[in-house]
Order: C-alpha cells, then sequence, then structure tokens
C-alpha cells in the first residue's frame, strides 16, 4: 500500500501495521530472528505512553553473529555482485518502501510521536528518493591514472593508477528524532559503495528500522547484507562499535556519545563518520521580508517539535526589527496546534520519550532560574509526552539555554545592532551544523555567510536539506559528510596501484 493523502488523519490502524507490532523481529543472516538471549523491551506510544510492542533486546552474541553474518555477504556473494546488480536491488527496496509506506508511516508516528503528515512525507518518500539517489551512484564509482616520476631501476617505467574499493563492514549506529530516514542514510551508500551493515536503531524507535530489514530480505539483497540488531546502547551499540570485524561506524546522535564512539573507533584506526549535536542560529537583518516569518518558524524552529539537529533554536533579530518580528514569531507560536501526530493538524507533537520530556522540562526550568523570560503561557495534554513551545527572551550568552542543545519547541530571541557582533553572538556555541541568514540584500550575503562557523548555511531558509547537498558539522558538531557523491567516499578505501614494465 502506497502511502494515503499525506494531510489525512489516522482513523484507525492498518491490520498489517497490527500484525508487525504484534511479533517485530531482528534480521541476522538473511533470517528474522529474536535476540538469543530471548529477552525483550517495550516501545512505547509518546503520545499516550502506552505500549506499542515488546522488541528483541540483543546482547554481544547477536552483535557476534550480525558481524559474522555481514562479513560473509562482504567476502561473499554481495562483493561478487555487479554494480549494475547492487543498483537494482537498491531500486528494488525503494518501491518496496513506497508500496508499503502506509504501514511505515502509521509505525513511525506509533513509536516517535511525530506528525504523520512529516511520517509519510520525509520518513517514507524522502528514503525512498534517497535510495534510488544512491542507486545510482553505485555505478559510478571510479579511480585515476598518474603520470609518475620514478627513476629506478633504470630502464624500467611505471603505470600508476588508484582504485576505489568497499570498506567492509559498516556499523551503523542511528538516533530517534528521525528513526527510518536516518537508517536509509546510512544504509543506502554503503550499499552502493558494496559495503555489508549492521544498524543499532535508537531503543527508542526500533521498529521502522526493523520493518526496513525484513524490505531488504523481500527485495533480495544477499543473506547477511544488512542487519539489524535492537537493543540498548551499553549491550549492543558498544560492543558492535568495538567489535574487531567491523571496519567503519558511522554515527548519529549527541556530541557527548559520539565522542565516545570516536575514542573507540581511533583505539583500533576505523574510520568514523559522526553528525552530532547542535545549536543552530538564525540571523535575521531588518531588511528581512517578514512575511518568510511563518515557514522560518513552522520548518526552521518548531518542525518535528524542535526535535532536529539543525533547528533554529537561536534566533538573533537587529534591533530595527526586533519588536515586530518578536510579536509575530510569539504569535505563530503560540497558535500551533498541540496534539496526537496522528491527526496532521497538529503540528506541535509529543517528545520522543517521558526522559527527554523531562530533560527539555528541565532545560525550561534552569533557563528561568538564571533569569531568561520566557513569553508563551500554552498548556500541553496531560496524557503522553508533550511540552508546549516555549520563547525566551532577556537571555545572555552564558545561559544553559544559549550553550545547550535542548532537542524541544524551545527558542531563544535576542536583538543585536552591529552585524559583526551578530556573527560574534551566532558562532558562540561548541556546535557548528546549522545557521542561516535572512536578509534581502546579496551584498549581507556575500559578506556574512564566510563568516558563519556552521556545515550548512541557509539564507531566507532554514532546516530544509537535500540529498545532493553535502551535510554534517563544523567544530563538535561532527566530523565527515553525508549526501552527494562524497557519501561515497565514507564507504571506499583508495588503493595505489603501481605496475613496472620494461621501458
Amino acid at each position: 500500500m502506497k502511502i494515503a493523502v499525506p494531510d489525512s488523519a489516522v482513523e484507525a490502524i492498518l491490520p498489517a501495521v497490527a500484525d508487525f507490532l504484534s511479533a517485530p523481529k531482528m534480521v541476522v543472516g538473511g533470517q528474522s530472528c529474536e535476540a538469543l538471549s530471548g529477552q525483550t523491551f517495550a516501545v512505547y506510544d509518546p503520545a499516550t505512553g502506552g505500549e506499542v510492542a515488546q522488541v528483541p533486546a540483543g546482547g554481544v552474541e547477536d552483535v557476534n553473529a550480525a558481524v559474522a553474518a555481514a562479513r560473509t555477504a562482504f567476502e561473499g556473494p554481495w562483493s561478487n555482485m555487479s554494480a549494475m546488480a547492487r543498483q537494482s536491488l537498491m531500486l528494488k527496496l525503494a518501491d518496496l518502501i513506497e508500496e508499503n509506506g502506509e504501514d511505515l508511516a502509521q509505525i513511525e508516528t506509533l513509536e516517535n510521536g511525530k506528525n504523520v503528515m512529516i511520517s509519510r512525507l520525509i520518513e517514507v518518500q524522502s528514503s525512498a528518493e534517497y535510495i534510488r539517489y544512491m542507486a545510482g551512484w553505485a555505478t559510478k564509482i571510479y579511480g585515476q591514472t598518474f603520470d609518475v616520476s620514478i627513476a629506478i631501476p633504470e630502464g624500467t617505467k611505471y603505470q600508476a593508477q588508484t582504485r576505489k574499493e568497499a570498506v567492509g563492514v559498516v556499523a551503523a549506529v542511528t538516533p530517534w528524532n528521525f528513526p527510518l530516514n536516518m537508517a536509509v542514510w546510512k544504509i543506502a551508500p554503503a550499499l552502493a559503495a558494496g559495503c555489508t551493515v549492521v544498524l543499532k536503531p535508537a531503543e527508542e524507535t526500533p521498529l521502522t528500522s526493523m520493518y526496513l530489514a525484513k524490505l531488504c530480505l523481500e527485495a533480495g539483497f544477499p543473506e547477511g547484507t544488512v542487519n539489524v540488531i535492537t537493543g540498548t546502547g551499553s549491550d549492543v551499540g558498544a560492543p558492535l562499535v568495538a567489535h574487531p570485524g567491523v571496519d567503519k561506524v558511522t554515527f548519529t546522535g549527541s556530541t557527548a556519545t559520539g565522542k565516545l564512539i570516536g575514542i573507540q573507533a581511533m583505539k583500533d584506526m576505523k574510520p568514523v563518520t559522526l553528525e552530532l549535536g547542535g545549536k543552530a542560529p538564525m540571523v535575521m537583518f531588518d531588511d528581512m521580508d517578514l512575511d518568510l516569518l511563518g515557514p522560518a518558524i513552522g520548518i526552521g524552529t518548531m518542525f518535528n517539535s524542535g526535535q532536529t539537529c539543525t533547528s533554529g533554536t537561536r534566533l538573533y533579530i537587529q534591533k530595527g526589527i526586533y519588536e515586530k518580528t518578536l510579536d509575530i514569531i510569539a504569535a505563530i507560536a503560540g497558535s500551533l496546534p498541540i496534539g496526537s501526530g496522528m491527526n496532521p493538524g497538529n503540528m506541535i507533537n509529543p517528545l520522543v520519550s517521558a526522559k527527554h520530556q523531562a530533560h527539555v522540562k528541565a532545560c525550561i526550568s534552569k533557563a528561568i532560574e538564571q533569569g531568561a523570560k520566557p513569553i508563551l503561557n500554552g498548556a500541553a495534554p496531560n496524557e503522553g509526552y508533550y511540552v508546549a513551545p516555549q520563547i525566551f527572551t532577556e537571555t545572555t550568552q552564558d545561559m544553559a539555554i544559549m550553550q545547550q542543545e535542548v532537542f524541544g519547541p524551545v527558542i531563544s530571541v535576542t536583538p543585536f545592532d552591529d552585524a559583526d557582533e551578530a556573527m560574534t553572538l551566532a558562532n558562540d556555541t561548541i556546535y557548528g551544523l546549522g545557521a542561516s541568514i535572512w536578509t534581502s540584500d546579496v551584498n549581507k550575503v556575500m559578506r556574512y555567510v564566510p563568516k558563519l562557523k556552521a556545515g550548512t548555511v541557509w539564507v531566507n531558509a532554514h532546516n530544509i536539506p537535500d540529498q545532493n547537498m553535502p551535510f554534517g558539522g563544523f567544530k563538535q558538531s561532527g566530523v565527515g559528510r553525508e549526501h552527494g557523491a562524497g557519501a561515497l567516499e565514507n564507504y571506499l578505501e583508495t588503493k595505489s596501484v603501481c605496475v613496472a614494465y620494461p621501458a
């Protein structure tokens, strides 16, 4: 079944979804399976706090089995498969994602809480498009030839070239904010490059990754090419990253966890890609088009209830428009409907878990304690893990709300006078993932885009990625880039070949 009309409400859970949720399985070596321990853990619906499913609680033995299966596939059928054949399987997977799109969208909203329209358009449709995009690169991996100046031994000439070869078995660890989409961001370029994958999804939201693994089997990928193990970070994530049979690690999540993963990867000299936290600034000059404030807030700051690593959490607004802009922003944020993601009319949905809800509430309380002024008084439903949008004024750069990642529907608004001062304020965090400038003056764009220390800088837009545009961070927002042709480089090794022959 393809996705329903994107903005249609979910009246009832589909029978196929209920059947899947009754006994979701891991996939190891081409087989749907329980954890070897037989243990499970619960996944909860953020809208109600009720249990959605019991999921296998994997452990070290499951990791060992999955890595062994991925190694067998890599050294066997997957490596022996032509690039065109890999591309065909990936295209089949994209088709299956669309065919099962409404199932996936409902499961995503059930486990994550997000608006079902986002589940349909981003988690499902964008994921299928991303796989098709990456599938095209499978047939376009190439090396180079070089002229060399080797003078010995006398009478010998040389031909030199490079080969691009798959790095091997990839450990992929994904976050809970865009579970299906993030899994695809890891799996698709790895498969296109010729690697095999062991995926560990976040324990809060493992279900769509498990469904994706099932679709990989249905598409006909060789056994062990894509493996999915569910469990905690300590029981599955840590042993997977440290496993000697893993050749490459890719992780999206918090900066704190990313640092630990990076240290472990370097102990084994494994290449690592880390897409980590953010504290994105939005710099609004007094010549900006105020009609853009709608998408600036709806997409730039409150999209996915603020649970986005590039979410615009710090707004710096030039004094000439500060008061008027603050009134508009407050009116927009304060009017966003709050409720279950199964109704696409609700623009603020529950946060992913009780633990994260408590974190966001604690950030709000600390901001007030440190002297920031909250200007909204919206109410959130008592059932589920909701937090109403909040805007803070009268902040200073040393406040936690200005320096630490909240990952919720919470923003700060600060006036500025001098543009260079605004750039200094915007860069004053440990993060550098995303940023934006809002102006109608192209001279300001050209002057100030280079001054912002961020992996992506939008102009008159914010929080909008594209599969062809490299994505990653400066500073403590990560290492490496995803998307585009360069994403394949994360999963390839460069081998120099030098052939000697008589002159």
